[in-house]
C-alpha cells in the first residue's frame, strides 16, 4: 500500500498538483440479526479501494477504485487532476489548508476481546437467549437483537510528507422489543435506540452492557407502556436521560457547530446553521453549567480516531464554554478562514468518498449532581429516555423530540409511567434553561452510527457523551 501511495503521490505532483493526499482502505464487517427465536441473518463484507484528492489549478479534485494496483492508481490520480482543472473554470476563494500538519505514525484501536475472534455460535447463542427472556412477557409481539463488527485498515499519505497507518474497530450490539395492543404499539430499545449502541472498542463491549441480564426487563417494560398514561400537554420541567440527551446533543449542538453548514457548502442536506460567523466568542448559547466538547480522543468513543482524513491528529476541544459558544469544527481549509489550525474533524465514509466536516465525540460535560438528589429537587416534572423521533429544521433552531418511555415526577419522587411522551424547544433558550447536570458516574459515551450528510450521501459514525440533565419550563405534548 504505501508504494501505491507514492506512485498516486508522485503522479499527481507530476502532473501540476499543488497538493495531493491518498487513503487507501480495507473494511471488514461482520453483522449478525436475529428477530422472533429465528436468525435472520449473517453476514461478512468487505471492501477495499483508494481515494486519490488533489489541488490543482487552485481547485478541487477526487477521484476513486475499487481496484488496487498500478493501472488503477494511475487512472484515478489523472481522473482526480481532470476534475480540478475543469472545477477551476468556476472555482471560488482561493484553497488555503494553513501551516502543513506532517505525520508519520501508525493508531490502533485498544481492544482487549478482537471481535472477530469471538465464534460466531457464541454471538448467535447470546442474542437468541436474549429474544427468549424479551418474548417471556405476554405481549411481545416481536422481539430482535443484533451486533455489527467492523475492522477498518487505512493508509493515510500526502504530499506534505506524512505518511499514517491506522486500524479502527468498533462493536455494536443492540435489543428491540415491541408490544402490541387493540390500539397501541409500543417499543423498547437497550442500550441505546435505532437498533444498537457501537464503540469503538472489542467484544468486551458486548459484554459490560450484560444484554441478557436487561432483556426481560426490556420486554416487561415494553408491555407496561400499553397501558400507561399518555403524556400530558403542556410546559413543565424536563430530565432529559442519557441516551436521549445524546441525541439532543447531536442534533443540536454537533451539527450547528460544523463549519461547512456555516459557509455554505452544505446546505441542501439538512444543511446551514444559525450559528454564524459574528456569533464566535460572545454568544450565549447555554447556561453558565453548559459546556460542550469535541473529543477524539475519548477511549471507546464512536468518533474516536488517531487521525483524521486529511491526516490531523485527533483532539479535544471547547465548541461552548460556560454556556458561550467558542468554536467551530472545521477542516484544514475551513479553519484557516479564520486564522485558525483544524481541529481534525475531515472525515469520509469509506475509500469512494471526499472527506467532510464531521462529528467527532461531542460531549456535554458532566456536572456535579447525583440523580437521586437531582430528582428530590424536583418538584414537579417529567423524566424521558431513549430517543423514539426527531425534527429539526435547517438551522438547527426549532426542534421536537419524543422518547420511547417517560416518568412523571411529584413532589421529588419518581410517579407513574407515561407512554408517547415528546417536547419542543428553540436551541439558545433550551440550552439556556438547563440548570443541573449529572456528574461523571451517570456519564457515558453513546454511539451514533447512522449520522447523514452530503450529497452523494455519507454516513459517519460518531459519538456523545452525557450523563442527565435538567431543564426548566419545556414546552412537552403528545404524539397523536
Amino acid at each position: 500500500m504505501r508504494d501505491l501511495a507514492n506512485r498516486a503521490l508522485n503522479l499527481a505532483q507530476t502532473k501540476g498538483a499543488s497538493y495531493a493526499d491518498v487513503r487507501i482502505i480495507h473494511l471488514e464487517t461482520q453483522s449478525i440479526a436475529v428477530k422472533n427465536g429465528i436468525v435472520e441473518g449473517i453476514a461478512l463484507d468487505t471492501s477495499q479501494g483508494c481515494g486519490v484528492r488533489v489541488i490543482a489549478n487552485g481547485a478541487w479534485g477526487f477521484a476513486s477504485s475499487s481496484r488496487l494496483d498500478a493501472q488503477a492508481v494511475d487512472r484515478i490520480t489523472a481522473l482526480a487532476i481532470q476534475i480540478a482543472t475543469a472545477s477551476a473554470l468556476v472555482r471560488g476563494p482561493a484553497i488555503d489548508l494553513g501551516p502543513a500538519d506532517v505525520h508519520k505514525d501508525t493508531y490502533r484501536t485498544p481492544v482487549k476481546i478482537d471481535p472477530f475472534e469471538v465464534s460466531l455460535e457464541e454471538k448467535i447463542d447470546l442474542l437468541l437467549a436474549c429474544d427468549q427472556a424479551m418474548r417471556r412477557a405476554k405481549g411481545v409481539a416481536v422481539a430482535e437483537g443484533n451486533m455489527l463488527f467492523l475492522r477498518e485498515k487505512q493508509v493515510f499519505a500526502s504530499t506534505e510528507g506524512s505518511f499514517i497507518e491506522q486500524e479502527i474497530i468498533e462493536t455494536g450490539a443492540g435489543l428491540v422489543a415491541t408490544a402490541v395492543g387493540e390500539d397501541e404499539v409500543q417499543t423498547r430499545s437497550y442500550p441505546n435506540s435505532f437498533g444498537r449502541h457501537q464503540a469503538t472498542a472489542g467484544y468486551e463491549f458486548v459484554e459490560r452492557y450484560d444484554l441478557l441480564g436487561n432483556a426481560e426487563r426490556l420486554g416487561q417494560e415494553t408491555v407496561a407502556l400499553l397501558s400507561a398514561r399518555q403524556c400530558p400537554s403542556g410546559v413543565t420541567t424536563l430530565i432529559l436521560g442519557p441516551t436521549q440527551l445524546a441525541l439532543q446533543v447531536h442534533e443540536s449542538c454537533g451539527h450547528p457547530t460544523e463549519l461547512d453548514r456555516v459557509l455554505g457548502t452544505e446546505a441542501s442536506y439538512a444543511g446551514t446553521s444559525f450559528l454564524t460567523p459574528e456569533k464566535l466568542g460572545d454568544f450565549r448559547y447555554g447556561s453558565e453549567i453548559v459546556n460542550i466538547t469535541a473529543d477524539a480522543t475519548l477511549p471507546g468513543g464512536l468518533g474516536t480516531f488517531g487521525y483524521d482524513d486529511e491526516g490531523v491528529p485527533a483532539q479535544r476541544t471547547h465548541l461552548v464554554r460556560d454556556g458561550i459558544f467558542v468554536g467551530y469544527l472545521t477542516s484544514r481549509e475551513t479553519a484557516s478562514r479564520f486564522g485558525q489550525h483544524s481541529n481534525g474533524t475531515m472525515r469520509a465514509d469509506g475509500w469512494g468518498n471526499i472527506p467532510l466536516i464531521r462529528m467527532t465525540n461531542i460531549n456535554l460535560e458532566p456536572g456535579e449532581w447525583e440523580l437521586d438528589d437531582l430528582i428530590a429537587d424536583t418538584d414537579e416534572g417529567i423524566y424521558m429516555e431513549m430517543n423514539k423521533s426527531w425534527s429539526i429544521d435547517d438551522k438547527r433552531l426549532n426542534f421536537q423530540f419524543g422518547t420511547e418511555i417517560a416518568h412523571e415526577i411529584k413532589n421529588g419522587k419518581w410517579g407513574d409511567l407515561l407512554r408517547n411522551a415528546t417536547y419542543a424547544g428553540m436551541t439558545p433558550q433550551f440550552w439556556a434553561s438547563c440548570d443541573a447536570i449529572c456528574n461523571d458516574r451517570h456519564w457515558d459515551v453513546w454511539g451514533t452510527p447512522n449520522c447523514g450528510k452530503g450529497q452523494p450521501a455519507q454516513v459517519a459514525h460518531v459519538g456523545h457523551g452525557a450523563s442527565i440533565a435538567r431543564f426548566r419550563n419545556v414546552p412537552v405534548g403528545v404524539i397523536e
